[in-house]
């Protein structure tokens, strides 16, 4: 059984900073491409950001020079810093991971979310 888990989410102001943490557990025996979505009240889920095993980071247009997704295979973590954050960045985040397990294979693993709200 794999778990993913996030942190740091919570209430910040606009042109203030997070910084997200996912923690992948469980029977892992690789870790392929993680990525961060987000979901907005009443929006449809989108991708935010996305990191291979090999490094290669690809963003959304809205976030852009404001997030950076990085990640640290020795301890099965991928975080988000979010800077000059804006209200339109209100969401649910959620990580989610390729992994191939000891049981069950290779397959799509997600966390359980963690709130990002940004007012003043």
């Amino acid at each position: 059984q794999v778990q993913l888990v996030e942190s740091g989410g919570g209430l910040v102001q606009p042109g203030g900073s997070l910084r997200l943490s996912c923690a992948a557990s469980g029977s892992i025996l690789n870790i392929y491409a993680m990525a961060w979505d987000r979901q907005a009240p009443g929006k449809q889920r989108e991708m935010v950001a996305r990191i291979t095993g090999g490094g290669t980071t690809g963003y959304a247009n809205s976030v852009k020079g404001r997030f950076t997704i990085s990640r640290d295979n020795a301890k099965n973590t991928v975080y988000l810093q979010m800077n000059n954050l804006k209200p339109e960045d209100t969401a649910v985040y959620y990580c989610n991971a390729d992994i191939r397990a000891t049981v069950g294979g290779r397959s799509q693993s997600w966390g359980q979310g963690t709130q990002v709200t940004v007012s003043s």
